[in-house]
């Protein structure tokens, strides 16, 4: 039997309880001798097991290997001899390794198909089991409808038995129903009518849907006025649609009595934020440079919602900002991504470490979002590791107003169980509200409301955080608008000008957003990614220094990684700074893996509407033809809130798969880089560190005196993953970071 028929047999005939599967990194055959079964002596066993010790061979494979036979695997899962011949030759392994990776690849694929097959059943079993069970019991303990007593045991069918059912059902959920409501709404709780008793005997099975609690028939769509009318005010689109009991999305059956209460909440925030984005003066005060941003007037707030300012910790900061911007997006498209904890936070990369639903206590209803509530934690965080981050728990509320007009409110739960007790901050009512526009845009109004405990942020962050500039709705507003830029280039069909393909390029800016992630997780621990936090006499408290092992991440090297960032004030703008390390020409003087030469600019890959958002591959300038020198990759965008570059090492084999749509996954990534904040205007203008008058300069045109830059690096101190830490390795990397900072204020003139 030739090759290609025995490694179809094996792969197409697989019987899970008969065949043992071999491990990847062990390939070599067995010899019929091994296999034998029968009496041999003592001195032929040791001879055999001394054979086989020797001839046992454990290969690994590369993660280049890997990615190329997986991406032959998914054209042709059962090779011949003659593309196994190819395949083993191009990628230096044997042809019966590639032959038994393919079997053993075919075998797991059959495997985790029947996995999920026998998932799928066993829910199913379990549900139908679930359903028995309630039927049984509802058989064996019958009720009075009109008592609600025990009922005489009397013969009834499967359809009488399960009507019965059907009816408990439908009156709980009216019971729950006219409960919720009336609490919404602010109307006392009358004691509950039960209809059934007016009803004549004749009818068994009588259903009282269709009345309230007043004791008169009514239809469950009956309009409710809420209060909200947006009229003529942000919004122009005429009066709101009245919002009805069967419209509030959230049935009784859905939601205990006691959980009611975060029903009340997010209604009462809602509220509160559509009045919030409705005001203008003097609620809001506009700032007076040129990005539109409101602060709010925490005077008036305290007079117009005199019970939500109440509330307000005594002892904390409040933060209150306002914007609107026009985003690339449709309503329905960013509500769907609002309400998805994980495509909000990858929406938001540098803004969310982490979140997660908790509970839903609401769909929605139609299906739309449209009621939908839920219960999220959240942990928020800015790029440095001078700020702690932010972790909330809250409810986020889905609510449409009108035709094409969407609002998305946020708050923490107040006192309670449930209540923000060991968190340094809380969300006050804040959202979004979104209307459609022309041409597939969106209209957003962002308002941003939150407390802290300011005394966990450090000094030199303090005032820009409670200006709004770390986690304002400025920030959020333009993170959506890039984020809304890059989405609409990557599903536009014009042809990219760097010639690589669209799967190229998705898998491009797939590894470029790794690459990001694993930078920020570097710069602000979250629960999603762990680090273990250093503490080094010699070293400053504001240096933070986090080692992790990398084991069995075929996105990271294997062995020891150290983290360490800081943040400095620098006397510089942040355009001037950002344009500065942008400028491949001008990376030698500032970073030591340019080896003294500038850099050239290989690969440009557009993120956005400007130049400055892009990912581009670099590579350092050759001294001659022959020289292999290496590749970077970076990615870089810059706007209103901030700017950001990040880069890492790349090897030019594995770069050159994924620009062809390969699987970026196996390619390690250790990033370093930097983040900008904006910064006020500083006294520092002042100083004699204005040298050459830059920063005046800036400040009379209307830019602030400084900004606050983030330096931060990921470095492999020791390839052993069981090896020990050494203090020298920590200091290496703290005088990198030092060093590094001063490079940049020479290079710029400043000190």
């Amino acid at each position: 039997m030739d090759g290609y028929r025995e490694a179809c047999l094996l792969g197409d005939s697989f019987d899970p309880n008969g065949v043992v599967r071999m491990r990847e990194d062990e390939y070599d055959s067995r010899s019929g001798s091994d296999n034998i079964d029968g009496a041999v002596s003592g001195d032929d066993q040791d001879a055999n097991d001394e054979r086989r010790r020797k001839r046992k061979k454990y290969h690994r494979h590369t993660p280049h290997q890997i990615q190329e036979l997986e991406i032959f695997f998914k054209e042709c899962p059962h090779p011949d001899d003659k593309q196994r011949s190819e395949l083993s030759r191009r990628l230096g392994l044997e042809s019966k390794q590639v032959k038994f990776w393919f079997q053993n690849r075919r075998t797991q694929m059959k495997t985790q198909i029947e996995r999920h097959e026998n998932a799928i059943l066993k829910h199913e079993n379990d549900k139908l089991r679930a359903e028995n069970s309630v039927m049984k019991d509802a058989i064996s303990n019958p009720t009075c409808n009109t008592c609600g007593g025990p009922s005489i045991p009397v013969h009834l069918s499967f359809e009488e038995h399960q009507l019965r059912i059907d009816n408990a059902r439908l009156r709980d959920e009216l019971h729950r129903l006219y409960t919720v409501t009336n609490k919404f709404l602010g109307w006392p709780v009358l004691p509950f009518v039960n209809h059934s008793s007016s009803v004549s005997s004749d009818s068994c099975l009588e259903l009282s849907v269709g009345r309230n609690g007043m004791g008169n028939v009514s239809n469950i769509s009956d309009p409710i006025p809420m209060g909200l009318n947006l009229g003529n005010g942000l919004f122009n689109g005429g009066p709101v649609m009245p919002i009805s009991k069967s419209q509030m999305g959230m049935p009784g059956n859905d939601i205990p009595i006691d959980r009611t209460i975060y029903v009340d909440l997010a209604l009462a925030a809602m509220d509160e934020l559509v009045k919030m984005a409705q005001i203008d003066t003097p609620l809001w005060v506009r700032s007076r440079d040129s990005s539109g941003k409101e602060t709010l007037n925490f005077d008036e707030y305290s007079r117009t919602f005199p019970s939500s300012a109440a509330m307000q910790h005594t002892n904390w900061t409040t933060e209150a900002t306002r914007d609107t911007t026009m985003v690339i997006i449709n309503s329905m498209a960013l509500i769907e991504t609002l309400m998805d904890a994980n495509r909000w936070a990858e929406m938001f990369p540098c803004l969310i470490a982490r979140a997660t639903t908790i509970d839903v206590i609401s769909n929605g209803m139609g299906g739309t979002r449209n009621g939908s509530l839920q219960l999220m934690h959240a942990e928020l965080r800015v790029l440095s590791p001078l700020v702690p981050v932010r972790t909330l728990k809250f409810l986020r509320f889905c609510k449409q107003h009108a035709d094409g007009l969407w609002a998305v409110v946020d708050v923490s739960l107040g006192e309670g169980a449930d209540a923000d007790m060991f968190f340094s901050c809380r969300r006050l009512p804040s959202g979004c509200i979104v209307q459609d526009m022309p041409n597939g845009f969106s209209k957003v109004t962002w308002v941003e409301h939150t407390e802290y405990d300011e005394t966990v942020v450090h000094q030199l962050y303090r005032q820009i955080i409670s200006w709004g500039i770390g986690f304002g709705s400025q920030r959020w507003l333009a993170t959506l608008q890039r984020q809304c830029d890059c989405l609409a280039i990557l599903m536009s069909s014009t042809e990219d000008p760097a010639g690589i393909s669209p799967h190229g390029r998705r898998s491009m800016l797939k590894l470029s957003q790794r690459m990001v992630d694993n930078f920020c997780s570097g710069i602000c621990t979250s629960t999603l990614h762990k680090w273990d936090k250093l503490v080094v006499g010699n070293i400053s408290e504001d240096v933070k220094m986090m080692a992790r092992n990398s084991i069995n991440d075929p996105g990271e090297p294997p062995g020891i990684v150290l983290s360490a960032a800081t943040s400095v004030w620098m006397p510089v703008t942040q355009q001037r700074l950002f344009a500065f390390l942008q400028d491949e020409c001008l990376r030698s003087e500032w970073d030591i893996l340019s080896n003294g030469r500038p850099m050239i600019e290989m690969l440009r890959i557009s993120k956005g509407q400007g130049l400055d958002n892009r990912v581009s591959l670099l590579r350092a300038n050759p001294m001659n033809a022959n020289e292999n020198t290496m590749l970077i990759l970076q990615e870089s965008w810059t706007d209103i809130s901030g700017s950001l570059i990040v880069y890492a090492p790349v090897d030019a084999a594995s770069i050159n798969l994924v620009m062809r749509g390969g699987d970026s996954a196996y390619v390690s990534l250790l990033p370093s880089g930097f983040a900008i904040l904006p910064d006020g205007p500083s006294i520092y203008a002042s100083t004699n560190n204005d040298k050459d008058g830059s920063i005046m300069s800036d400040i009379n045109s209307g830019y602030a005196g400084g900004c606050l830059l983030t330096v931060a690096f990921q470095i492999l101190v020791n390839n052993l993953p069981t090896a020990k830490l050494t203090v020298e390795s920590v200091e290496t990397v703290n005088n990198l970071i030092s060093c590094t900072i001063q490079k940049i204020k020479v290079a710029l003139r400043v000190s």
